[in-house]
């Protein structure tokens, strides 16, 4: 079983930028799909980005443009996320998952990380 390790989370203050970074145990692993997810206390999962084998990148719905950036290293071997502006109600724990497959119209993220803690002070 694939670990996918978190780092890279803390405390910060709103308006600043921090960047989660998301790193498979085996570097063959092969992924079609890399996302954020989060979820804050009392609240349901929420997602925050997905980036493809092939590039293509997606974003939450609620998400305005720009909070959020998703990006790999040139050889695919970790997976970024930029939080820019951070804001108070962005505190949650933050999780990395791992796509394989694709079906009925969405990838599977059978693969979880540990979770990270982001927390941003007023």
């Amino acid at each position: 079983q694939v670990q996918l390790v978190e780092s890279g989370g803390g405390l910060v203050q709103a308006g600043d930028s921090l960047r989660l970074a998301c790193a498979p145990s085996r570097r063959t692993f092969l992924w079609s799909a890399m996302g954020w997810f989060r979820q804050a206390p009392g609240k349901e999962r929420e997602f925050v980005a997905q980036i493809t084998w092939g590039g293509g990148k997606t974003t939450g719905a609620d998400s305005a443009e720009g909070h959020f950036t998703i990006s790999t290293d040139n050889d695919k071997s970790t997976i970024y996320l930029q939080v820019n502006s951070a804001k108070p109600e962005d505190t949650a724990i933050y999780y990395c998952a791992a796509s394989t497959s694709w079906r009925d119209g969405k990838y599977e993220y059978a693969y979880w990380g540990q979770g990270i803690q982001v927390t941003v002070s007023s």
